[in-house]
Formats: C-alpha cells, sequence, structure tokens
C-alpha cells in the first residue's frame, strides 16, 4: 500500500491511498498541518481522499509534509510526496467558481430553509390538533379511564410544539445562511471595497518587485532568485487587472472613482452621510473637521465647532458626493423623486438643524382600521452610527408588520423594525438608499412600499 502526498495551487494538498483502519486517520486529524501549522486534513465524500482546507491558490509549507510522510512512514507505510507550486490556476478562474460555489449553497441552503419551515409548520399543526380536545380547559381526570389518554395527549402536544420552534430556528439560520451566500457577489464586488482591496493588491505588489530587485520591503528581505516570487507577481497581477476590471464596469454603470483632481481647499465631501468642508487635499484623501462636530449636523465647515482643533482624513474610496462651496450656499431644493436623484447627492440643509418635536402618525380617519395608518419601515445595523434613524420604505402598519415579521427579511449584521411616531426628518431619520435586495420579499408579500412620509392613514381599498 502507498500513500501519495500531492500539493499544487490548482488543487490543493490531497492525501490519497489511505484505507479504513490503517492508522492514518490519527495522524491527518492532527492539528500540526498546512501554512499555519494548527490545520488538520479533512476527509472529503466529494474527492474520496484527505484533503487540507484553504491550500488551494497558496504555496504550500513544505516542511509540514514533510513531517506528516515521516509519521506514516514510522507506521510502516510507504508514502511518496510531491509538490509544485508552480501548477495553479488564474484568478479569474478561481473566482468564477468560487462565485458558482455560493450560489449552490444558496440554492441549497434555500432547500433547506423551505424544509425546515415546512416541518415547523407541520409539528405546530400537530400539536395544534391535539390541543383541539382541551380547547374548553378540560383538565385531566385523575383516575377516570381517560387519565392515560390524556397525559399522553399533553406529551405529544409539548414534543410537537418544542419540534415545531426548534425547525423554526433551524429555518431562520438557514435562511440567513442563504442570504449570504446570494449576497457574496455583490459583497466582493463593492465599489468602494474593491478599491481598498485595490490599494493593498497594488502595495503587496511594489513589495514583491523590491524583493526581487533584491531591496527590503514590509520590514524584511527575500532571495530575489526565490521561484516563488515570480508567481506571487503574477498572481498579483492578475487579481490587480480582474477587480481593476470590476470598477470600470461599474463606472460604466455610473459609480464615480473620487481622486485629488475632483476637490479643492474650499470645497464641500460627503462622508459618511454628513457634509465636511474640505481643509486639504491629499494624494488619497481629504482631511476635514473631525468627525465628532458632526453630531447632529448635515453640515460640518471649516470654523465654529466645539473640535475646531481637531481634524480627519476620509480617504477617496469613501467619499459619496462634492459640492463646491457655491453650491452649498444655495437654499434647499425640493427633494428629487429616487429615480431622479443621484445616490451621491442629499440636498443642502442649514446648520445646526433644529430640533422639533417628534410627529405622531394621525389617527385613523373613521371607519378605517389602525392597521391601515402609515408606518415608517427602519434598517438598524450592528454598527451603524446612531446620530440619525435610517428609513427604507413608508407602508401602512399592517404592511410593516408582515414585512417586519418575515424571517427572509433581516440579515446576519442588520434587522428592520417600524414605528409610526419617527420624528422629523432630517433630524431624527433620514431615507436610505434600497439597494433593492428585498424586492423579492416584497413581491411576494404583494407590497408597493412608497419613499414619501406623510403619517396619514390609508382606506382599507387602497392598501397596497
Amino acid at each position: 500500500m502507498t500513500i501519495e502526498i500531492t500539493h499544487t495551487r490548482r488543487e490543493g494538498t490531497l492525501i490519497e491511498g489511505t484505507s479504513r483502519g490503517d492508522g492514518s486517520a490519527e495522524i491527518l486529524r492532527l492539528r500540526e498541518y498546512g501554512r499555519t501549522q494548527r490545520q488538520p486534513f479533512r476527509w472529503s465524500r466529494n474527492l474520496d481522499c484527505w484533503y487540507l482546507p484553504h491550500s488551494r491558490d497558496h504555496a504550500t509549507y513544505t516542511p509540514s509534509l514533510e513531517l506528516l510522510a515521516q509519521r506514516l512512514r514510522e507506521k510502516g507505510v510507504e508514502v511518496t510526496l510531491t509538490v509544485d507550486n508552480a501548477d495553479r490556476r488564474s484568478f479569474t478562474e478561481a473566482e468564477q467558481e468560487r462565485e458558482e460555489k455560493a450560489e449552490g449553497r444558496a440554492d441549497r441552503f434555500g432547500g433547506y430553509a423551505a424544509s425546515s419551515t415546512q416541518s415547523s409548520e407541520t409539528a405546530w399543526k400537530k400539536s395544534h390538533d391535539i390541543s383541539e380536545r382541551f380547547a374548553f380547559g378540560q383538565p385531566i381526570l385523575i383516575g377516570h379511564h381517560s387519565e392515560g389518554r390524556a397525559r399522553r395527549d399533553h406529551a405529544r402536544m409539548d414534543d410537537a410544539m418544542r419540534k415545531s420552534i426548534s425547525e423554526s430556528d433551524r429555518a431562520a439560520h438557514w435562511t440567513g445562511r442563504a442570504q449570504a451566500a446570494a449576497n457574496y457577489q455583490q459583497f466582493k464586488k463593492d465599489p468602494g471595497r474593491t478599491l481598498r482591496r485595490l490599494d493593498k493588491l497594488r502595495a503587496d505588489l511594489r513589495a514583491v518587485e523590491k524583493w526581487q530587485r533584491g531591496q527590503s520591503a514590509k520590514g524584511f528581505s527575500r532571495n530575489p532568485a526565490d521561484p516563488e516570487l515570480e508567481i506571487e507577481h503574477q498572481e498579483l497581477t492578475e487579481e490587480i487587472a480582474h477587480w481593476e476590471k470590476v470598477i470600470k464596469d461599474a463606472e460604466a454603470e455610473g459609480f464615480k472613482v473620487w481622486s485629488r483632481a475632483d476637490f479643492t481647499r474650499g470645497d464641500f465631501v460627503l462622508y459618511r452621510g454628513t457634509w465636511y468642508e474640505v481643509l486639504r487635499v491629499n494624494p488619497k484623501s481629504v482631511t476635514i473637521p473631525h468627525i465628532h462636530n458632526g453630531t447632529g449636523k448635515r453640515i460640518v465647515r471649516a470654523t465654529g465647532n466645539q473640535h475646531d482643533d481637531w481634524t480627519w482624513t476620509a480617504p477617496y474610496n469613501d467619499v459619496s458626493g462634492r459640492k463646491s462651496a457655491d453650491e452649498m450656499q444655495q437654499p434647499p431644493q425640493a427633494p428629487a423623486t429616487e429615480a431622479q436623484e443621484p445616490a451621491e447627492q442629499s440636498p443642502a440643509v442649514e446648520e445646526p438643524v433644529p430640533v422639533g418635536k417628534p410627529t405622531a402618525a394621525t389617527a385613523p380617519a373613521e371607519g378605517t382600521s389602525w392597521l391601515d395608518g402609515m408606518a415608517l419601515v427602519l434598517i438598524a445595523s450592528k454598527n451603524s452610527p446612531r446620530r440619525r434613524k435610517r428609513a427604507l420604505w413608508a407602508m401602512t402598519r399592517r404592511e410593516a408588520q408582515a414585512v417586519c415579521g418575515d424571517p427572509r427579511i433581516s440579515g446576519r449584521s442588520y434587522m428592520l423594525t417600524w414605528t409610526d411616531r419617527p420624528g422629523t426628518e432630517g433630524t431624527d431619520w433620514e431615507w436610505v438608499r434600497d439597494n433593492g435586495s428585498h424586492a423579492p420579499v416584497l413581491n411576494e408579500l404583494g407590497i408597493t412600499p412608497r419613499r414619501e412620509w406623510t403619517g396619514a392613514p390609508q382606506a382599507p381599498g387602497g392598501a397596497a
């Protein structure tokens, strides 16, 4: 029997030729392998062999595999070790495979969620059917011939309800996993995130080029003759070209890549929802008044702030818009419809914003239900600033309850909630962009949301 240990960048580290009971499993499960020397091997039913997780598209740590081969030989097994770090796939090919797998996971996890939801509903119905016997509060008659059956019914009813709750939690878990997998491509190709990724990749490429010239980079030096440097150079070049194409596609769709040429001192920059006056223009950022000055304001000027001696740098890849000083002096315009208003612009509001009394929702007209009054659906994220609430849609209270109660509408790091007393627009809350990710759920529920807040009730016939 011969065990083959092979590693290529294309396939990763694979162990073939093992059999049950040969003692190799105990050795392979040790957490002493990989580039971190803390990883165990795992068995794959699809590959029908052992593999090292996260070893694809990376160079291996050869001493780790040599240690594994030595341990297997001590068991009396013949072992061959083959390492070919030059055999690799292109970055575009690897990224395409990752996207396809993410789509497959989304479909698979969606099926798991649907199955768990069905099981939860079935278990709940079973519990409900049993409980019909006790609908009028019939107690267990001690000593009566029905006592045994009644106690068994109570136990079955309890078991069914517990199973319903457990399956409901399982459905919520798989729904979140499916949503995360479905958002993989959108997350990876987000323009702002892609620009930050490109900055890091270009810095890594400059370091590799310095090492190839025999210079020091990142605090240490490497052998210029190391063949691994040429492979790393090719990989970084391909990855940079891939993400640069993503940015070009985003620009073709209307995304603006901001740079030093777009700003001069005295302009205003839209950074994280607030307009700041530009104090200095830098190669990769603009210097603005400190963001602590932006609490409760829509516009922060160079002077007249609580922390005038503090500054902040806003990188261009996190900038959302620009206005000149003259444009900022113009009176605020009536808000345009969402189809006409660019995502990077916001109407100018004089500072500081006066705090008004919260606006309560208007009471329903006579003959209408309280549920037909208007509500505002808000999005709450784990790390979002608490300066103002963020509103997505306006709809009836009935529709808001249906939307916010749907488990598919929330994610791992955010949730939706609703209120009929949001306060004053611009002070207590503001509209945020709707990226359309919840459109399938809204369509399934038959809801057409609005982007205008009036607080007025709707008649039952006018509900979406």
